[in-house]
């Protein structure tokens, strides 16, 4: 039996296992598992879990930069980034990370893309917006890092969010985790009420489907994206990765 699995912290909320449980069904694949290694520590990684004969391994939140310093070796489009969600483990148990989140978000953005989306607003700073930002980059958006406190990586806080900053990008992302199940009724605290229909909020949670971030702009008219199709696209990149 080929075993896969999920790392993070606190993954109850997480579909990845049953997406690939369904998957496997559907496919007949019979000889293949997926299952959740939900670690407290990133320290856990080769201790707890390296040590269970795994083949391959997604990764979510908290640890999507932590993991990097733990693996043999990076794929070049991962070490551009400087984040991992996806982890391919040898027959002689050497890791090498790669990036699917950015496969993802670039499927899943892309249609919806207008003329006018040439700026955007991503809120959060972590491993999960550095893919995002490397997609924007390819894509020619220019964009700004949104953080709760000033620092280096951060261009706004929540609290310099003006009209004028919110007119000026049509395009805001959600990569942190505030609204996810099952903290449901919260919401990054951005200035809703100057958000329109010309916008696109985007929001990489999927449980709930409809984040409060998400009901928020579509009460403005604007374009809602939840994450669930940048799940199955990186689920797909990754299951190929494993299998190559």
């Amino acid at each position: 039996m080929r075993r896969f699995g999920l790392i993070g912290r606190d993954i109850s909320y997480s579909f990845s296992q049953n997406y690939f449980s369904i998957k496997f069904k559907d496919e007949d694949i019979k000889d293949a598992s997926y299952e959740n290694f939900d670690i407290e520590n990133i320290n856990q990684f080769k201790t707890e879990v390296l040590n269970q004969d795994i083949k391959g391994l997604n990764v979510t939140i908290p640890y999507k930069e932590e993991i990097i310093p733990q693996l043999d070796s990076l794929d070049k489009k991962a070490k551009k980034i400087g984040a991992v969600n996806t982890i391919k483990i040898s027959k002689k148990g050497k890791t090498k990370g790669y990036n699917t989140d950015c496969y993802g978000f670039k499927k899943s953005l892309k249609p919806h893309l207008k003329k006018r989306h040439k700026k955007a607003l991503i809120l959060g700073t972590g491993g999960a917006s550095k893919a995002i930002a490397f997609v924007l980059k390819k894509l020619g958006i220019k964009y700004k890092f949104v953080s709760r406190t000033s620092s280096t990586k951060a261009d706004y806080t929540y609290l310099d969010l003006t009209e004028d900053i919110i007119n000026d990008h049509k395009i805001i992302i959600n990569c942190t985790p505030v609204g996810t199940y099952p903290n449901i009724d919260n919401a990054p605290d951005i200035p809703y009420n100057f958000i329109s229909k010309k916008h696109i909020l985007f929001d990489l949670i999927y449980n709930p489907s409809e984040t409060t971030f998400l009901k928020n702009g579509k009460l403005k008219g604007a374009k809602i994206i939840n994450g669930y199709d940048m799940l199955v696209f990186q689920a797909e990149k990754a299951w190929k990765i494993w299998n190559k």
